[in-house]
């Protein structure tokens, strides 16, 4: 029997892992890139982002709401999410060729770098501290299905901006191939079950 409890990071570990990935992605973007390499890499970011906030709020924030509702980074993280929906829409009317479009990524990327910094060294311990492994677990399981769910309608846009932007780095395509043969084992185990 397929157990995603079994398989799945910790939801903890699965968020800095997004963290991670957003930040690789970023690293990867240059204002000297072609339009379509600068393009890719900023809808490969959204599209990360995206999905990520709606997985923090919809399985990590209320959980941790009702641990400690009044922590300052937790009411502020929403808001955050927020501004930065706010800064990607403004950011996919922007044209690669525009000089803003370079302004509003890193404009994007310096709030989700504050953000970032401010789960993993408030959220995330608090969390680990709070919940045993199994809860820890479950919710990286929780987050897994509901993730899925998100990346289905988007699964041939995000491979094909991801061939794109990455093209030129052995590195990210070495990770992205094997994020994404580690997604595909997960989903036709999950279809097997």
């Amino acid at each position: 029997m397929f157990s995603l409890n079994k398989l799945s990071p910790s939801v903890t570990d699965m968020i800095r892992f997004d963290h991670s990935h957003v930040l690789v992605t970023f690293h990867q973007y240059t204002s000297a890139a072609r339009a379509s390499v600068k393009k890719a890499l900023a809808e490969t970011i959204c599209d990360a982002l995206e999905i990520h906030a709606t997985l923090e709020e919809e399985v990590f924030y209320p959980v941790l709401r009702r641990l400690n509702g009044a922590e300052p980074v937790i009411q502020k993280s929403e808001p955050e999410h927020d501004e930065m929906r706010r800064l990607i829409a403004e950011l996919r009317a922007t044209a690669p060729t525009d000089r803003r479009h370079d302004q509003l990524l890193h404009e994007l990327m310096r709030d989700v770098m504050h953000h970032v910094a401010d789960e993993e060294t408030v959220l995330l311990p608090e969390a680990e501290r709070m919940l045993d492994k199994d809860r820890l677990n479950e919710l990286g399981a929780q987050m897994t299905r509901r993730r899925l769910e998100l990346l289905k309608p988007k699964v041939g846009k995000i491979a094909a901006n991801t061939a794109v932007g990455f093209s030129g780095s052995t590195t990210a395509i070495v990770v992205g191939l094997a994020s994404a043969l580690l997604a595909a084992r997960v989903v036709s185990k999950k279809a097997a079950a």
